[in-house]
């Protein structure tokens, strides 16, 4: 079978990297496509994929619009060449159109109800959406595939990760050495608040964490000059090993934050926006302290980030989280077999009870 994943986000490498070597061992032939945002062709190259680069990630409406345009054109013309039996990727937009537009079916995985118009223009098109059990979002019934896990389980279950501690030399940490993640998704979000985003004032965050151990800030873009020391520069292909062994994590990334629960590191999420994943993690399970308010969300969250700093009780954590991974699944075999039951002469999936 040869099946298509399109790769538009670096957490989309995590995912699916796992569940393309288990179908290449099974004899399936993998086409990917790559979509430059962030650091993701940056993980292909590293973990040694071979991809094909359909172009940058725009921004704002007219640019987006344009993006869907080009690159759906692109991608139709990639899906009549190498005529794919099946596709698959997170979000999904741009493979559900040209899917159907190609008569090839599509398998969909999403977590992120606040993506509305996304999945608008999307879940129509699709032929199954598969989503985590705490997904708060509508999906049509004859095509909702339900699951108990989460996304970040697809390449942080213990069976795939397991934490060197020798990881942390490539970001010049030492193993016993105490340290605070801080995540700012855009330069935006570093300088000023702005809308979807709680950090107000960047630096104060840095101030105030900083007693409690080293900050390194995780930024998508360039930093200003005053946070600039402060900036993480690393091997992607790490970045949850220095996850794992932090004392806590700070930022507007819900998908970090996710991760960090899944790894049994604190997490605090100050944004917002917020998603079912995160309201399962923070009330369920105790991993994520979410913080939504935009004017006092910060002052909120660094109050909260100062107490259990002060705590020292790494154990919780660890206890909390194997509460999590004996409650959900290893999200991989799911992805492999989900997309597999595509393929040629296979009966479609249908939504489980």
């Amino acid at each position: 079978m040869r099946i298509l994943v399109d790769v538009t986000h670096p957490a989309h490498v995590h995912f699916f990297k796992h569940a393309i070597h288990a179908w290449q061992r099974r004899g399936h032939e993998i086409i990917i496509t790559a979509r430059h945002k962030d650091v993701a062709v940056d993980l292909l190259s590293a973990y040694g994929f071979d991809f094909i680069d359909l172009g940058p990630a725009r921004k704002g409406f007219i640019g987006l619009s344009a993006e869907l345009a080009i690159r759906n054109t692109k991608l139709t013309r990639v899906i009549r060449r190498m005529q794919p039996d099946v596709l698959t990727a997170i979000a999904g937009v741009f493979i559900a159109q040209t899917g159907w537009l190609t008569r090839t079916p599509s398998v969909v995985f999403t977590d992120t109800e606040r993506d509305a118009l996304s999945n608008a223009i999307t879940f129509p098109f699709a032929s199954a959406i598969c989503t985590p059990s705490c997904f708060q979002g509508a999906v049509p019934s004859h095509k909702h595939i339900v699951y108990e896990g989460y996304h970040e389980l697809a390449y942080l279950h213990p069976h795939f990760f397991q934490p060197d501690p020798e990881a942390l030399k490539a970001f010049g940490l030492h193993p016993d050495e105490r340290y605070i993640v801080v995540r700012l998704v855009s330069l935006e979000s570093a300088v000023y608040f702005r809308g979807g985003k709680g950090v107000r004032d960047a630096m104060e965050i840095v101030r105030r964490l900083e007693s409690f151990g080293r900050v390194l800030i995780s930024a998508e873009e360039a930093l200003p000059s005053q946070l600039a020391p402060y900036r993480l520069t690393h091997r992607p292909e790490l970045i949850h090993h220095l996850l794992y062994y932090a004392a806590l994590f700070f930022g507007d990334s819900l998908t970090m934050a996710s991760e960090c629960a899944m790894l049994g590191t604190p997490a605090i999420s100050i944004s917002t926006i917020t998603a079912g994943t995160i309201q399962e993690q923070a009330e369920v399970y105790g991993l994520v302290f979410a913080f939504t308010d935009p004017y006092r969300g910060q002052e909120q969250a660094l109050a909260k980030a100062e107490e259990l700093l002060s705590l020292h009780e790494s154990n919780v954590w660890r206890e909390r989280r194997q509460r999590l991974l004996a409650e959900k699944i290893d999200v991989t075999p799911f992805i492999v077999d989900a997309v597999e039951q595509f393929g040629p002469r296979e009966r479609i999936l249908r939504k489980k009870p």
